[in-house]
Formats: C-alpha cells, structure tokens, sequence
C-alpha cells in the first residue's frame, strides 16, 4: 500500500483552497479566457454573436451556460490553425490528432502553456504518491499524440527520472523494467496487460517487479479491470484523464487517498455535465456527458468543449477541487443493437467476472437478414480447463446469459484460441462494426 503520511504538505495550496476562492478564482480565470476567445479567434467570436451573447454577460460561472459548445467539428473545420488565439510565431509546439476519420484536430501551446500542461500532470504524479526520486517509465507514444510528451514533461517537472520507451516493443518493455526497476508505469489499460502477458511468457511474474505505481490513461477502463491490472502486477492502478482538444493528459486525476473518482485540477478546467440529448446542464450528481472550458490556455483557449465523455460530476474529497466519477463510457462508443445501447465497459465488466477469460476482447458487429448480430470474440486465460471444449462453451454460455440479463441484448459469445485478439499498444480497438454505411 502507499504510504500517504506526508501528503498533505505535498499539495499545492490550491487543492485544498477553500471552494468560495477556487470559485472566485474560476470565474476571474472565465472572464478572461471567454474574452481572449471572442477578441482573438473569429470562430468565437461568430458563435457568440450567432447565439445573442457577449463576454461582458458572463458574470457568474453559471452564465457559463448561455454560451455555444465547441465540437470536435469545429476544430476540424478551422484546420489547421483557426482556433489560436495568438500568432503562429508565439505557437511553441503543435499536436494533433491521428485524422484517420477526417481531417485532425490541431492544438496548440505556447511556452507558457507547456509549463501549465508540465505543472497539472506534476500535480497528478504527486496526488497517486510519485515522488521526486522515482525512476518513470511511459509506454505512451511519442510525437502528435499527446500522451508520451505530455506526461515525460510532468514527470520531469516533478523531479523524475523518466524512461521514454514509449509504445511496442513488448519484450523490451519487459527488459527495461527488470533492468531499470521503475517505480512508476504510464500506458493504456489494454497494454498494461499486454506487458503483463509478455512477462509471463517469459517465465517472469510481473507481481516481482520493481513497480508500485501503475497510472493509466488514454482510453476508457472499468473497475473490473482496474483490479485485474493490480492483481497481475501487485500494484497500486491510478486512473489519469485527459484529451488533447483541452489540453492532454492531466486534466483529472485519482488520488492515493481514497481512489474515489477524479479530481478535476478546477484552477485550469472548468467542468460541466449536460444532458447529451437535449444540451440542457445538469446539477452535480447527475449523470450526462463532460463539457469542459479551459481556463489558463493562451494559444488555443477553448470554450464548452463537448468531450462526449458520459460521468458525473461529484463533490471533493481528498481535494477540494470536484471529481468525476470514472467515465463510463463515450456517447460515440455506444453500440446501438436492436434498439438496445450497449457500451463496451458493460460487456468487459461480465466478462472479467469469468474466472476462465482472459481480459483480451473485441465486439464484432455485423447484421444479417436486416437485423443487427452482436459476436463477443474472447479468450480462454492460459491452462485452467483451457482445452476443455465442455468448460469453455459452458463459460460461454454463461457470458451470454450475463449480458442478456444485465445489459438487455442477445450476443453470441466465441471463445478465439490464445492471442488470437490482437493486443494493443495504444487505445484498444474494442468495436469492429462491420454494418453496412447507409
């Protein structure tokens, strides 16, 4: 377990900040972030006239409202630099996204938001109990996507000594990590637990290792596999939030203290939940998708950014600053089957409760005869009846029988030889929907 005796004086003076001044602070930070966007980026400013309000009506944080949402479309439509809010000569570094469905989103950051972006992934080393000494090692890739160079900069920034391996290389990871010993690991879920594999298909048990820290990021992952990440690695698994439009990794994170949700850094973001249907915000508690402003960004301010995360919005804790409650799932992730909704993490949750199953999985969607056909494709875990054909269509069956009665869909559930799924090294593709585009 970690030791959390000197947590406290660890923290900035803004996490625990009183909640009349981290509001007083926000809508400061508010007013000037929604006037930068309307004086310096034309987007805003035609969205602000076309919805009938201006910067000089936002005079508490819940005028915050009335304002238009941003979409990952209207990045898009402003590529690549529309949406900078200063020239392009004060722009130190440009990220995007892959662009494989369209044209990428591009974001960008002066010098002083690298050093905001540093200092919030800093924050969230310290709060799951990184230290100064600890040896890093970030399995995120490198490049345009934001995860390897946004979290190697806050690790540094906290005083680490990083090992940028970045993604692949399996067996090299495995190497590195008995060599170097690191106390901190930073991937995907997915691949956490491929690395996990790879050390015991080389007869090495990752409980043994040197890591007692296992932050995860990049894509969405349920409780369930929470535990089968720490059980495999004998370590404490941390969930970190972040996307690039925002600004990265770093936006909210877990706590060593109580592991109860993520605690938005609300001094630089500030969250809203809103009903994904209608647009309408809802109160704190109720569940509805993340919309997040930034409130520090100077290149590329962004106003109610529509993450399509689906959460809720929960009091502090361990921090004074609010939580999320872990994401759910994405509104673009949902699977509608027949009429039904169906989200990925419903089904990984059944299927890590079948002892025989190994967390490897894909949703392959298909429709035949006019109608909509959901097959779940896992594995059996090594050994443990593995061969058995009786043992492993009984377990399928169960399966199939769990997500009818929990998630109100019929599958058909095939057991695939081992590492037949492919295994990922960045965000796993868990949907292959083969339907027919109409």
């Amino acid at each position: 377990m970690l030791d959390t005796s000197d947590r406290t004086a660890a923290r900035e003076p803004i996490e625990t900040a009183s909640r009349d001044e981290i509001v007083a602070l926000q809508l400061s930070r508010l007013r000037a972030t929604v006037r930068l966007a309307y004086d310096k980026v034309p987007h805003y400013r035609r969205a602000f006239e076309q919805a009938g309000v201006h910067p000089d009506d936002l005079r508490s944080l819940d005028d915050l409202r009335c304002f238009p949402f941003t979409s990952k479309n209207d990045l898009r439509a402003n590529y690549p630099f529309g949406m900078f809010a200063v020239p392009r000569e004060q722009v130190a570094r440009i990220h995007a996204s892959s662009g494989t469905t369209g044209k990428p989103t591009v974001v960008g950051y002066t010098r002083a938001d690298i050093k905001t972006w540093a200092g919030v992934v800093a924050r969230s080393i310290r709060a799951v109990g990184g230290r100064p000494s600890d040896i890093f090692h970030i399995t995120h890739g490198y490049g345009l996507f934001t995860g390897g160079l946004g979290v190697h900069y806050g690790a540094e920034h906290l005083g680490c000594t990083v090992v940028p391996i970045s993604g692949g290389q399996t067996p090299r990871q495995v190497q590195l990590i008995s060599d170097f010993r690191p106390d901190i690991i930073i991937g995907t879920p997915s691949y956490m637990l491929a690395i996990a594999d790879e050390f015991e298909r080389q007869g090495l048990d990752p409980r043994r290792s040197s890591l007692r820290i296992v932050m995860c990021g990049a894509e969405p992952w349920t409780v369930a596999m929470r535990h089968e990440i720490e059980q495999r690695f004998g370590a404490n698994a941390f969930d970190l939030y972040g996307l690039s439009e925002i600004i990265g990794p770093g936006v909210a994170c877990e706590c060593a203290e109580n592991k109860d949700g993520l605690h938005i850094w609300e001094d630089h973001f500030f969250p809203e939940i809103i009903d994904p249907a209608t647009g309408e915000k809802l109160p704190d508690g109720q569940p509805g998708e993340l919309v997040l402003t930034t409130l520090t960004k100077e290149a590329m301010p962004i106003i109610r950014y529509r993450t399509r995360d689906l959460t809720r919005l929960l009091p502090g804790t361990a921090r004074t600053m609010r939580r999320i409650q872990k994401i759910a799932g994405r509104t673009d992730d949902m699977l509608i089957i027949r009429g039904v909704n169906v989200f990925p993490g419903q089904i990984e949750e059944l299927l890590l409760k079948e002892p025989m199953l190994s967390p490897h999985y894909v949703l392959e969607v298909s429709r035949r005869d006019h109608l909509d056909v959901l097959e779940v494709v896992v594995e059996a875990r090594p050994g443990a009846s593995a061969r058995d054909e009786a043992a492993r269509q009984a377990c399928a069956g169960r399966l199939a029988h769990a997500v009818k009665a929990y998630v109100g869909v019929t599958v058909r559930v095939r057991m695939a030889e081992a590492g037949e799924v492919e295994r990922s090294v960045g965000k796993a593709n868990r949907v292959i929907d083969m339907r027919p585009r109409t």
